[in-house]
This record gives structure tokens, C-alpha cells and sequence, in this order.
């Protein structure tokens, strides 16, 4: 994979405003943002500055996702289990998510970028819930492009708090037991009402997705390149792109099917 990514970087090189075909990219792009301990710890830097190094990846990502033409981007900021760090990296992140909001609202009002966040946002800092109320208000009225961010968020914490929520409306009679379909039960996900993830990219070379979109991502096609986040670029992301155009995406079909949509119901 990460040849692949390679070659593709190699054969997409910077410019200024990079453009790709708006029917090859991918409507929702999700990136695992991975890498910031160990970009510091190369340099001899404290972890700190690795993420505050991090948080300007994620802004110049955010506007070149936009300009690749990808309508929402969906970054996992904080996880349920990165509590677990110790306490003065916790603040210390918790810091430079209020301190990025305030500084960008200006920016997402003039560029009309819609903020979104999924995950249990109730319990996280009052400071942090305070201005991503703002932010999201303020910008709720913008459809071009969405910014996701994945804030105290796990996938299997979602899936039971759906679980929980499906089963209260069941005993409400707001739902039948005997409809359990997917389109009903994602009703109840954090996510109910954003398109599934067409890409996922993982930095850093991990290869794990780290309880992230796992029921949404059950399509989604993955690239894991090895750069860290803070080096992730624009350049980057069009490869990954580009990695995902080579990709034959058949959603339980056959290639013959996809090219043949008469013959879908086949079996």
C-alpha cells in the first residue's frame, strides 16, 4: 500500500489550487489522524508540539479537501479510549481544540464550511462545548462542504447508545421489534443523517481502524500511507485519492454486474 500511495504522490505534485475530475473523488473522505507523538518525538519535542503541529494539518487539510471537490470530511480528533493518556496531554489537547475553534469560526463563516461533530460532545470540557454550540450555530446553514469532527467518539460507544435509543422507541411503539433493517437502526447512529464514508486514510503506517465508523466504513474503501500527520499535505491526500480511482468498488456485486446493470439481481 504504501507503494502505491508513493507512486501516486510522485505523480501528483503540488500546485497551488491542485483540481482532480469532480466524478472521481469521493463524496466523504475520513481520515484517521495518526502520527503526532511520533513526529515530535523525532524532532526530540515534547508530544505537545507534535499536536499543536497536528491542529495545523488539520486546518490546511480541511480547505484542501474542499478544493480536491470532497463534500465532507470526517477527522477523528479525540477518542473515548485517549482519556486514558496522562492528564496534562488531555488538557493540553482539550486547549488546542478551543483555541483552534475560536480561531477558525471567521474562517468557516467566510468560506462557508458547515461544522458537525459526532460523539458523546456533552462530556467534554465546558470551554469546548461552548464554542463548538457556536461554531456549529453559526455555520449550521452551509451545504457545500462539512467538517465532521469525531470528538469523544468510539464506534462501539455508538452502537450501543443506538442500540439503547432503537430499543426505547420500540418500547415507545415509535418503531416495530421486527423491522431490523439496516436503514432503520443507522436512523440511530451519530451519524443518521451523513452519507457513509466512501474513503477512510489511516497515517502514521498504522494499519487499524481503531474503533472508527466501524459499521459505517463496512464499504468504504482504505488507504494507510505511512507519512505522519503533521507532514500530511494536499499532495497526500490527492494520491490517497488516486489510490481509491484504481479500486473496483462492487458492493457485494460481480465486476459483469457493474457493467451490466440488467444483470444486478443475479445471483
Amino acid at each position: 500500500m504504501g507503494g502505491l500511495v508513493n507512486a501516486a504522490t510522485a505523480a501528483l505534485t503540488p500546485t497551488h489550487r491542485m483540481t482532480l475530475p469532480a466524478a472521481t473523488v469521493p463524496a466523504h473522505v475520513a481520515i484517521i489522524m495518526d502520527g503526532n507523538g511520533r513526529w515530535a518525538k523525532n524532532r526530540g519535542l515534547p508530544r505537545i508540539e507534535g499536536h499543536r503541529r497536528g491542529v495545523e494539518t488539520v486546518r490546511t487539510t480541511t480547505f484542501a479537501a474542499r478544493d480536491l471537490g470532497v463534500k465532507m470530511l470526517t477527522l477523528y480528533a479525540f477518542s473515548i479510549e485517549n482519556w486514558k493518556r496522562p492528564p496534562e496531554e488531555v488538557n493540553a489537547l482539550m486547549g488546542l481544540l478551543e483555541f483552534y475553534l475560536k480561531q477558525e469560526l471567521a474562517t468557516f463563516v467566510r468560506d462557508r464550511v458547515r461544522l458537525r461533530t459526532i460523539g458523546r460532545t456533552d462530556e467534554l470540557p465546558a470551554g469546548v462545548q461552548k464554542v463548538l454550540r457556536t461554531t456549529i450555530e453559526e455555520t449550521k446553514q452551509f451545504t457545500d462542504y462539512t467538517l465532521v469532527l469525531a470528538l469523544n467518539y468510539g464506534s462501539r460507544t455508538e452502537i450501543v447508545d443506538a442500540a439503547r435509543a432503537y430499543a426505547a422507541a420500540v418500547a415507545a411503539g415509535k418503531e416495530k421489534l421486527n423491522d431490523g433493517s439496516w436503514t432503520t437502526f443507522s436512523r440511530y447512529l451519530y451519524t443518521a443523517d451523513m452519507p457513509e464514508p466512501d474513503l477512510v486514510i489511516r497515517t502514521s503506517g498504522e494499519t487499524r481502524i481503531s474503533n472508527f465508523l466501524l459499521l459505517q466504513a463496512a464499504y468504504a474503501e482504505f488507504v494507510f500511507t505511512p507519512v505522519l500527520w503533521p507532514d500530511f499535505t494536499k499532495a497526500d491526500l490527492a494520491a490517497a485519492i488516486a489510490d481509491y480511482n484504481r479500486r473496483e468498488r462492487r458492493f457485494g456485486l460481480t465486476s459483469e454486474q457493474l457493467v451490466n446493470p440488467a444483470r444486478a439481481g443475479a445471483k
